[in-house]
């Protein structure tokens, strides 16, 4: 059963019932795995195929073969989503940072200010890249490229770094827009 306490937005879009075959596997590996199904999931679940859409999407940039950690995937998403105070993702990608790096301070302090947290010289030109990107796209030049580079991010990986970017970019402004709300269990999670 998943866990859901209120409706996943504020809009009145139902799951698909019943869910196709495949997507309530998915949604039993979630259930399984996590303990719940992301309301994000949920919420996209009123159009098998907008869901299909995100969960594809949301794989190949956050789990696919990358030069990037998981846990640098999911620092870049904290710190956009930080940016563009979308509590969805703040507080479903804070647990997913404090979980994987085993520090509950960083996973916080990316959420608050990223700057204060003690970073190496490529987390700190990752997100430094990855603010720019999100506040202000269209004033990224070649300096900024360079600037990974010089700390060992691979064209591939600036493109990684660009594609989790955009993503959260996309991702927090519709979960902003129809008040996406996380599911409770992420609150207390890896504290």
């Amino acid at each position: 059963m998943p866990d859901v306490t209120k409706e996943p937005t504020a809009l009145d879009l139902p799951m698909v019932d019943p869910l196709p075959e495949p997507t309530q596997k998915y949604f039993d590996v979630c259930q399984d795995k996590l303990g719940m199904v992301p309301n994000v999931l949920q919420a996209y679940a009123f159009d098998i195929d907008k869901l299909n859409a995100f969960t594809g999407l949301y794989n190949d940039v956050m789990l696919a073969d990358s030069g990037l950690t998981k846990l640098e995937r999911e620092m870049i998403a904290v710190v956009v989503s930080s940016i563009n105070k979308c509590f969805y993702c703040l507080t479903a990608h804070g647990a997913a940072v404090r979980a994987m790096s085993g520090d509950p301070q960083l996973g916080e302090m990316l959420v608050m200010n990223w700057r204060v947290a003690h970073l190496d010289a490529r987390q700190t030109a990752m997100l430094t890249f990855a603010e720019k990107m999100t506040t202000s796209s269209a004033t990224i030049v070649e300096a900024d490229r360079d600037a990974l580079r010089a700390v060992g991010f691979t064209d591939r990986d600036i493109w990684d770094i660009a594609a989790v970017t955009g993503f959260f970019n996309m991702t927090n402004r519709v979960a902003s827009a129809t008040d996406m709300r996380p599911n409770d269990a992420y609150h207390a999670q890896a504290r």
